[in-house]
């Protein structure tokens, strides 16, 4: 499972490392390109959770199901963990939680305009944590966009785009905590920062 460790050893710090990213993408976008949508359930996936039986069924049934929801752009093709090497990944406090990534390649796209078609298409009925909108010539090489099931939630999915060679890579990393589930607490007056807002 790849996680910060950090938010373990320092709780101090754990609100303002949820999850650590590049800049963050909002509502508004267009799509990439013209092809239809790619079904959710062509994702290739890979399951990471903590140790053997501590994510109830219940967890990784939720996880997989906001997979299953997950909205790509048009033209996104399924890939593996090999499509791009993240410059981040999402630390999700609270646990235990299921864990699911998937991946995609989306060609001949750029990270502004994927991040504001994610941030413009919610997956299922989560609600965005997304703040701004990247101009449309913005020369960022990495954003996030986060998606929970409620204000407040350390749970939900964590869209990555990076910037490849021919297009950009979309990782989604999803987690889903277990019955139970709880969350170190914080210094008076800390408090931690939505999933995808780094």
């Amino acid at each position: 499972m790849r996680r910060r460790s950090i938010i373990m050893l320092a709780p101090v710090l754990a609100f303002a490392l949820t999850a650590c990213a590049t800049p963050v993408a909002g509502v508004g976008g267009t799509a990439v390109v013209d092809t239809p949508a790619p079904e959710p359930s062509d994702a290739i996936v890979t399951q990471a959770t903590g140790p053997e039986g501590t994510a109830d069924a219940d967890a990784h049934a939720q996880a997989q199901a906001w997979l299953d929801v997950a909205a790509l752009p048009p033209g996104a093709v399924p890939a593996d963990a090999s499509v791009a090497s993240f410059s981040s990944y999402t630390g999700w406090p609270c646990g235990p939680v299921a864990e699911l990534e998937a991946f995609w390649l989306i060609p001949d796209a750029t990270v502004s305009e994927t991040a504001n078609w994610l941030g413009a298409n919610p997956t299922g009925d989560l609600i965005s944590t997304a703040v701004r909108v990247l101009p449309a010539d913005s020369e960022v090489t990495s954003a996030t966009v986060g998606y929970i099931p409620a204000e407040g939630a350390q749970e939900g999915i964590v869209y990555t785009v990076e910037k490849t060679a021919d297009g950009v890579a979309v990782r989604a990393e999803v987690a889903a905590q277990a019955a139970g589930a709880s969350c170190p607490v914080l210094p008076d007056g800390a408090q931690y920062g939505a999933p995808g807002q780094g």
